[in-house]
């Protein structure tokens, strides 16, 4: 039997994909075993969101060939479909699995066992309709599973390389992600969280270029595809799953969230009050040169919708500091909005560039100071924003999903999620792993975690 070690590096698609790899080689036979053991198979699903990320799936890849020269390491993934040249002719690397591939990863393996070579492991991306399909059964998680629903991206940021790895957008077919839920809930799933690499484009490949749609007066194809409802097609459906107890959604573009999108997003029971709105910068200028299809004000709406239709949303975002070109003034810009707008959590990144990418040759390229600096400024912000909204929930009662018991400072808590993606942790002597129940919130906060108590209230 052989051992087989893998390990994931990105985005929450790159996760899905490589636990259904996963169970994949588990279904054939094959030994998982940690990837810091010596294994006859690495698999080290890369990424290339950034230069550093080419850079850690490199070491990971060189890590697997250190640990056991002999074994054969495998590269899967954004940074072999990115950079394939660059793939060949690592000494590391014995195969490369390029994306829309993952699926035939066991053939791909065997049929290099035995004839010490593989066929037919990489696509030309960006000239391809087909979404690949794959079904996961289980998690590592056992209370919440991410299910992909769409891949590819056709928007084009300056600064991103994902269209390029990822290709165009493919759409998974609703009656088949109602199929695999179906199956995860009944293996004990109380929770989903639908993800994409750019989840608000899903379906517009469902649209076949509709000529009498197209041509309606100032419809592109995102509008087109919310018009028809896809995603909320969708959601709806899962919303109707019994068993099913919450759904979440992944990252979503500021312009989905009209007026009728909220409403009949706040009218399904099993939706989280929890939304991820890509910001990236709270400049106007920076926001046109990053070709963002948006801008503040147009922000602002779909936070106020949202907060309008949901009582206290949790509200989420990225944002990107020292993009080529911008100013002190451009930040401060930045620094202002983000405060007005008050977020949950805000993920922040200091720009890197990206071989290929428009941004990558544009002038005015930001310092590593000023980088840093304006960082440490918002990640203070964020700091802030986040304990005001945790301690916004104290007296309040809230549904909580357990997940796992952990020593906390002195404490041994159940830690569990709210709606809103609030850490939770309670004392309790019972077995709470992937139940929900009703918890007053006491306070204090403590590492991010509200403490509260479970009872009726």
């Amino acid at each position: 039997m052989k051992s087989v070690a893998l390990h994931n590096l990105g985005c929450k698609v790159n996760a899905y994909e490589i636990d259904v790899m996963q169970q994949l080689l588990q279904e054939k036979g094959y030994k998982i075993v940690p990837f810091d053991e010596k294994a006859d198979i690495y698999i080290v699903n890369t990424c290339t969101v950034t230069n550093i990320a080419d850079r850690k799936s490199r070491q990971m890849l060189h890590k697997a060939k250190k640990m056991n020269p002999e074994a054969i390491v495998v590269a899967t993934g954004c940074y072999v479909q990115a950079d394939s040249e660059i793939v060949e002719k690592d000494e590391a690397i014995d195969l490369a699995i390029g994306n829309n591939k993952k699926g035939e990863v066991v053939r791909i393996i065997e049929e290099y066992l035995s004839e010490h070579r593989a066929s037919d492991t990489m696509i030309d991306i960006n000239h391809t309709d087909r979404y690949e399909e794959l079904e996961l059964k289980k998690t590592a998680d056992h209370t919440r599973a991410y299910i992909k629903v769409q891949d590819g991206c056709n928007q084009f940021c300056s600064y991103c390389i994902i269209p390029y790895a990822r290709g165009r957008v493919r759409s998974r077919r609703p009656e088949q992600v109602i199929e695999e839920v179906e199956g995860l809930v009944r293996s004990g799933y109380k929770e989903i969280v639908l993800t994409g690499i750019h989840l608000s484009s899903y379906g517009i490949d469902f649209i076949h270029k509709d000529s009498e749609d197209y041509l309606e007066q100032g419809m592109n194809e995102k509008d087109i595809a919310q018009k028809r409802g896809y995603l909320l097609q969708l959601i709806g459906g899962l919303n109707e799953l019994e068993g099913l107890e919450r759904i979440r959604l992944g990252s979503l573009e500021p312009r989905i969230i009209t007026e009728d999108f909220a409403c009949a997003l706040s009218k399904l029971d099993k939706i989280c009050p929890h939304f991820h709105l890509s910001l990236q910068s709270g400049s106007d200028s920076v926001l046109k040169r990053m070709n963002r299809k948006y801008n503040t004000q147009e922000y602002a709406n779909t936070v106020e919708i949202l907060r309008r239709y949901f009582n206290d949303p949790a509200i989420t975002t990225d944002v990107i500091v020292g993009f080529p070109g911008e100013t002190r003034e451009e930040f401060e810009e930045t620094r202002k909005f983000v405060s007005e707008i008050g977020f949950f959590e805000m993920h922040i990144f200091k720009y890197s560039k990206r071989k290929g990418t428009t941004a990558a040759v544009m002038k005015d390229q930001v310092s590593d100071q000023d980088k840093n600096e304006r960082s440490e400024q918002l990640l203070a912000i964020e700091s802030q924003m986040s304990e005001t909204y945790r301690l916004s929930m104290i007296g309040k009662t809230v549904m909580t999903l357990f997940e796992e018991k952990k020593q906390i400072g002195d404490r041994m808590l159940w830690i569990g999620h709210t709606p809103e993606y609030v850490k939770i942790g309670v004392e309790s002597d019972e077995d709470l792993a992937n139940r929900i129940l009703p918890c007053m919130v006491s306070g204090p906060v403590l590492g991010g975690i509200c403490i509260a108590k479970t009872g009726n209230f």
